[in-house]
């Protein structure tokens, strides 16, 4: 069953949800949408330029945090019960819409597609394009082949290092997925990655904005944004999300 579009939620403490909304509009370079949810928990990032939106912003529980997919689809019923026969957990059914967990429990959604097609541009030579799923080695295999299974149509291949694994969408869907194997056995995460041209103008930009960083990788740079999440900035192409010449 196609998935017709992707978001990526950036989620954080209902405490900082402003500084959170208010840095990632920023280095998006998007507008807000109305506010949300029972307590205005939810805002859309809505880029310029006649393009669709494809990230938004949640305010969680205390302690909290981290990101989550949305898959938007022509058949919300369909694809929820293709997860479920895949190994999934449904986590809570709202009007047209569903909560669910991969085996290993990582949340994600499934929203019906309301015809979303023109991808955000890259803004200042960054986009962000990744939802990266942070898993302990135990449940990492199972992931891949959960993900591999119910994405029908996305090139699964391994990563640049041996511990990632990659879901490359078809194109023109903005979001795609990595999957990270850790060195422990912890619970699993997420984190929003962006595509970064020139990852050292993109970080200085970014701690302009309010960001600290907190770590260099192999090709990626990790910071935490104001609201104490972190994300990561990979040395990858913008346009095409593929790994950057070294």
């Amino acid at each position: 069953m196609s998935i017709r579009w992707t978001y990526a939620f950036v989620d954080r403490p209902a405490a900082l949800f402003e500084r959170a909304h208010t840095f990632w509009a920023a280095v998006t370079e998007s507008g807000l949408s109305e506010f949300r949810g029972e307590r205005g928990e939810f805002v859309t990032l809505v880029p310029g330029g006649g393009t669709d939106a494809c990230v938004k912003v949640q305010g969680v529980g205390a302690g909290a945090g981290g990101a989550h997919l949305d898959f938007a689809v022509d058949d919300v019923r369909g694809f929820v019960a293709d997860a479920l026969g895949l190994g999934a957990g449904l986590v809570a059914e709202h009007d047209g819409w569903a909560v669910l967990r991969t085996p290993a429990g990582v949340p994600f959604c499934v929203v019906p597609w309301a015809g979303e097609s023109v991808r955000p541009p890259v803004v200042r030579g960054s986009r962000l394009d990744q939802v990266c799923l942070d898993l302990p080695p135990s449940a990492f295999d199972a992931e891949v082949a959960f993900f591999g299974a119910l994405l029908g149509g996305w090139a699964s291949a391994p990563g640049s290092l041996p511990e990632f694994h990659v879901l490359r969408p078809p194109a023109g869907l903005p979001v795609r997925i990595l999957l990270q194997r850790l060195g422990e056995e912890r619970p699993p995460s997420a984190h929003v990655d962006l595509a970064c041209a020139d990852i050292a103008a993109t970080r200085a930009r970014h701690e302009e904005l309010g960001a600290v960083f907190v770590a260099d990788g192999a090709h990626w740079t990790v910071l935490r944004d104001p609201a104490g999440g972190v994300y990561c900035l990979t040395a990858r192409d913008p346009g095409t999300g593929a790994l950057s010449a070294r």
